[in-house]
């Protein structure tokens, strides 16, 4: 909504959303632009146009309005478009690979059902009776200081721009016209014109920059309209976290963790509708070092919260499904940005999950789009990979993520009164041609996923039981589960599927994690005749040993079945503690007692 005011309204305007109440099945995230443009329809404030949005989705190959929370889940493509009678405004959204065309298709429909909830504002605006905008008191205007300003510094602004110098040469050359322009001044001259020269300083150098961009197809760092800056990349670069990846694109660079802990680690997401637990986050830091300030560190603000969430919906889509064990969190910690650090948030991120085994089928790229138009003469212009500067000097920010096959995730914000469906084809174009660029120098790090986790993350096995046992395993009040868990240094975790128990056991310790395995199929085993366990001896007696061959059994292994050679006595035989194999021989029919065989394990001696 925001280009929507004038230029040279500075009132404050503070328009609230309240959600008071929320269905079951009605999305009301879809509607909050529906409201808020209402509430300006119907008063004086004097916005250009009147704007809504609408939510667009591909359920079971058919593309929906506004669907359902139901029809949602089911959904292929998820796109939330805001527009004008005339002109889109914002698009955000994932999708599971689409092509550019499936969402100009989607942009368009959600357009037409745009276009019907605008008309039912501009009637209610009729009845309210509304006919005119407020007045309001413009700023002073002096073309005589603007002449001198553009005279003075138009030509050595040009002059800078068209350098393709780094970012702090450029800047600190820009400051310094800007510096001697005050300094030339008179010396009487007022605050008031004070201001309006530093204004009209940089009206000037965002025009400067435009019309070199569009007039000589030059950017400010030198660059072609469509060239993505230097690239370098490597992955494993830290040895404590389970997966890692340094991702640097110009002057912009994401150092990105990631950590696979155990479903007990998932986190409760709770909104005004749902509660569920997500078993995939991402954290987004972006400190005030990495663009050279001094900011006090507080929490995420809306910017950190809006990137780091596109990150994570255009990885989700290439992570493997609910099967998969581990819960995973990643974090992009920002260490330079000019130009989107979202972007090398899902670069980074897509290699770093490579790096700790998790089995992404592809990687996910993402690359930062800008546009600079000029009314005058209709002209524009596209730019992939955009700087900082050319963000906020632009008219259009628009991030495309996705792998070789498709889009993952969408988000665009413009600043002027909208874009056009001719100019959206030719931008998602461009930007499929960045996108896969980045993507071949990724393959070009990390090809694949690793086979398996690293040495030092959880290992995981799994097991399916039947649902009678997870009591056993489990234990009265914990005691069983807590044992196993205490003495291999695993984390078990046991949920109930169906008519089964899914047990999963975690640990960075191989051989923890096979112990716990051995423990748990031993309590749901059912001893089977002929089967051979590995056994503890518990107890010596004259006539035998006791033996556990699975956890909580114990048989006799008699002295006659310990050898084929007669043996007079046990001592020196066996010891208490001793681990030996034995065979499951048979079962008494009155007493139940297993019976137990060492000797049927050894070749029997021949008889001379």
């Amino acid at each position: 909504m925001r280009p929507l005011f004038p230029d040279d309204y500075f009132c404050d305007v503070q328009v609230l959303v309240t959600l008071v109440s929320s269905d079951a099945e009605v999305m009301p995230d879809s509607l909050a632009c529906l409201a808020a443009s209402a509430a300006l329809a119907v008063s004086n404030i004097p916005i250009k146009e009147i704007i809504s949005e609408a939510r667009v989705a591909k359920v079971d190959g058919e593309m929906v309005v506004n669907p359902t929370r139901s029809q949602l889940a089911n959904a292929t493509m998820d796109f939330m478009i805001g527009a004008t009678e005339k002109n889109l405004m914002m698009v955000e959204g994932e999708s599971e690979e689409c092509s550019e065309e499936d969402l100009v298709n989607a942009l368009q429909l959600a357009h037409d059902a745009i276009r019907i909830q605008i008309k039912a504002q501009q009637e209610l605006r009729s009845k309210v009776g509304v006919t005119e905008n407020r007045d309001y008191a413009k700023g002073e205007v002096n073309e005589e200081l603007k002449e001198k300003v553009s005279a003075f510094c138009k030509d050595r602004l040009y002059q800078v721009a068209s350098g393709g110098t780094a970012k702090a040469e450029r800047s600190e050359a820009f400051k310094l016209i800007k510096d001697e322009l005050l300094l030339s001044l008179p010396e009487d001259t007022s605050d008031v014109h004070l201001k309006l020269a530093k204004k009209y300083y940089e009206d000037l150098q965002w025009e400067v920059v435009r019309n070199m961009i569009l007039d000589d197809r030059k950017r400010l760092d030198g660059r072609k309209l469509d060239e993505v800056r230097v690239l370098n990349m490597e992955a494993d670069v830290l040895p404590s976290p389970h997966g890692s990846a340094l991702f640097t694109r110009g002057e912009t660079q994401s150092l990105t963790t990631v950590t696979l802990g155990t479903p007990l680690d998932e986190l409760l997401v709770e909104s005004a509708a749902t509660s569920v637990y997500s078993n995939f986050i991402l954290h987004y830091n972006f400190p005030p070092f990495s663009t050279g300030e001094v900011k006090p560190m507080r929490g995420p603000g809306r910017r950190e919260v809006g990137h780091g969430n596109l990150a994570m919906r255009s990885l989700k889509q290439m992570m493997p499904g609910k099967d998969y064990p581990y819960t995973v969190r990643i974090v992009s910690d920002i260490l330079e940005s000019n130009g989107s650090s979202s972007m090398a948030t899902v670069c980074a991120g897509s290699l770093a999950l490579m790096d700790a085994g998790v089995p992404l089928p592809k990687h996910v790229s993402g690359v930062a789009m800008g546009l600079i138009t000029r009314a005058s003469d209709n002209k524009y212009a596209i730019l992939t990979d955009i700087l900082g500067d050319e963000d906020h000097l632009g008219d259009m920010d628009f991030k495309v993520t996705g792998t070789r096959d498709g889009i993952c995730g969408v988000q665009m914000d413009i600043k002027i009164d909208g874009l056009s469906m001719d100019v959206m084809r030719e931008a998602l174009e461009q930007a499929r041609k960045g996108r896969l660029h980045i993507l071949d120098a990724m393959y070009a790090a990390v090809e694949a996923a690793r086979p398996e986790v690293k040495s030092h993350a959880p290992r995981m096995e799994k097991l399916i039981i039947e649902k009678e046992f997870i009591g056993a395993v489990i234990g009265p009040g914990g005691k069983v589960i807590q044992e196993i868990q205490k003495e291999t240094g695993t984390t078990i975790n046991i949920e109930e599927v169906g008519n089964f128990g899914e047990v999963s056991i975690f640990s960075a310790s191989k051989e923890g994690v096979e112990k716990a395995l051995r423990w748990v199929k031993g309590i749901v085993a059912v001893p089977q005749v002929g089967e051979v366990y590995e056994a503890k001896v518990k107890s010596i007696q004259p006539y035998g040993a006791f033996v556990e061959f699975l956890p909580k059994k114990e048989g006799l292994l008699h002295i006659s079945e310990i050898s084929w050679k007669r043996l007079e006595t046990m001592e020196g035989v066996l010891n208490e503690g001793d681990m030996v194999k034995v065979k499951l021989v048979g079962l008494d029919p009155k007493t139940g007692k297993f019976k137990l065989s060492r000797k049927a394990l050894m070749p029997k001696p021949e008889i001379k």
